[in-house]
């Protein structure tokens, strides 16, 4: 099957006993080699799991060698929240080749996102028709709050980690969105990472896979 999106899929060493995914968007200028280095430190871990690390739909306009989900390049909250829902629309379309491919339900896919991957990753789990396992986030924001409560669908729960040094998406942002998630009734929870700035730590991802964990009943 082809999919929406170039992807680097990992897959367990038993193709035939893959109980859930987990999908990871990359951040601004990345790719989907770059946050792939994740579902390496995760995998033996989560040995029915398959891994799905897609590149977003453009190339990024600051770093052509890399992707972006929306384009920051204008400085227009309406450009960009137009740029937002066509990528949501991708998005929802490759979840659906994914279910499709291996047979899984909403309840068995976890979505991961870092940076502006995070800020999709948040969306996508309150516009879904349907709940997703759960969300977790490294270093995003909401990003449109008053668009995201008006069409607000599901109640997917989260994990929202940042770093408290990080000088690309402020820490307060973290702050921000739990505020907003508790005030709309989202199960969240967050973790704020000391001396850690824009970027995933080891102790970021371990607390990330385990809550994961947690939440697939691993």
């Amino acid at each position: 099957m082809n999919l929406a999106l170039n992807t680097k899929i990992i897959e367990p060493e038993n193709k035939n006993e893959i109980d859930n995914a987990i999908i990871l968007l990359h951040g601004y200028g990345g790719d989907g080699q770059d946050i792939s280095t994740l579902a390496l430190s995760w995998k033996r871990f989560l040995t029915k799991t398959v891994f799905l690390c897609p590149d977003a739909k453009e190339f990024c306009s600051v770093n052509p060698s890399g992707f972006q989900w929306f384009d920051l390049s204008k400085d227009d909250p309406k450009y960009i929240l137009q740029e937002v829902k066509k990528t949501e629309a991708l998005l929802f379309k490759f979840i659906d080749e994914i279910k499709k491919k291996y047979n899984l339900q909403n309840s068995k896919i976890v979505i991961c996102g870092f940076s502006q991957g995070c800020m999709m990753s948040i969306n996508l789990g309150l516009v879904s028709k349907e709940n997703f396992n759960c969300i977790v986030g490294f270093s995003g924001k909401i990003i449109d709050k008053q668009d995201l409560e008006k069409r607000k669908l599901s109640n997917t729960k989260m994990l929202l980690i940042h770093g408290d040094i990080d000088d690309i998406v402020a820490p307060s942002s973290l702050l921000e969105a739990n505020d907003f998630l508790v005030r709309n009734k989202i199960e969240v929870k967050t973790k704020i990472i000391t001396a850690c700035g824009h970027h995933i730590s080891v102790e970021a991802s371990s607390y990330a896979l385990n809550y994961i964990k947690d939440n697939l009943k691993l």
